[in-house]
């Protein structure tokens, strides 16, 4: 086995992440960028630093699952989904299930979180449930605590931030209690095979697939197709494509946004 094959197989072991399910380019790339901060000159001697050393774990494991952290990330996403797709299921069922699948720090489910809370306002006995997941449990608990950044709301009115955060004296905002409770985080590897939830109205997976090889991203769109209920919606990250190979499983609704609906039998 090769120097660079050692040191996966180690992050394997360490992370609990399967990088065959990533792009080796990908993986190299962030190998890199760790490897010139710390001064390494190679995989073997990396290798030896990142074993010995916790700190440089992770910050690895950081680099490998990094995210863009910002609430209603692509705005033009979240409108589609407040004005034309969450609407019709409250006026049909007075309940919305929505998986944020790669949830990360958590700002995509919050973000969801708001807009079934506005909703709310005009349809008192909504029932809504967000399963957010991930497979970082650091991330997760970081998600939990619902605390950001001013800079993360920058997508958010003032008075969106007055109405779901707290000021703290750090500088730092707090989401408020009524939008944590619409959230249910939990551990989840999407490389499983099996969805967190099923008969969902809505999956929400962005910008998480173009780190995975073609066969996993069409894996997951199965498993994504099986969690969903009848006509439920899967959202894509915007520089994110269906392969042909499960594209019957899903029609387009709003190609720009990469909205599209489950097919409910496919051919």
């Amino acid at each position: 086995m090769d120097d660079f094959s050692l040191l996966l197989a180690t992050i394997e072991k360490l992370f609990k992440l399967h990088c065959g399910n990533y792009k080796e380019d990908y993986i190299k790339r962030r190998l890199l960028s760790r490897m010139n901060a710390s001064g390494m000159q190679d995989y073997k001697e990396y290798h030896k630093f990142l074993i010995n050393n916790p700190e440089e774990q992770e910050k690895l494991k950081n680099a490998l699952t990094i995210n863009v952290t910002k609430f209603f990330r692509d705005p033009e996403v979240f409108e589609v989904v407040k004005k034309e797709l969450i609407p019709p299921i409250i006026r049909q069922k007075q309940r919305v299930r929505i998986w944020s699948a790669g949830c990360s720090s958590g700002e995509e489910p919050y973000s969801y979180a708001i807009i079934l809370t506005e909703l709310a306002l005009f349809n008192k006995d909504l029932d809504a449930l967000i399963y957010a997941t991930d497979i970082d449990d650091e991330i997760l608990k970081k998600a939990s605590e619902g605390i950001y950044d001013k800079s993360a709301l920058e997508n958010l009115s003032e008075s969106q931030i007055r109405r779901h955060f707290t000021a703290r004296s750090d500088g730092k905002f707090e989401v408020k209690p009524h939008l944590k409770e619409k959230i249910r985080f939990s551990h989840h590897d999407l490389m499983s095979g099996k969805p967190a939830a099923r008969n969902l109205d809505i999956v929400s997976c962005r910008n998480v697939t173009i780190y995975f090889n073609e066969k996993q991203k069409n894996d997951l769109a199965r498993e994504f197709h099986e969690g969903l209920g009848m006509e439920g919606y899967y959202i894509m990250g915007m520089s994110e494509f269906l392969g042909k190979e499960v594209s019957p499983l899903f029609r387009s609704y709003r190609p720009l946004q990469k909205v599209f609906i489950k097919v409910n039998n496919p051919l």
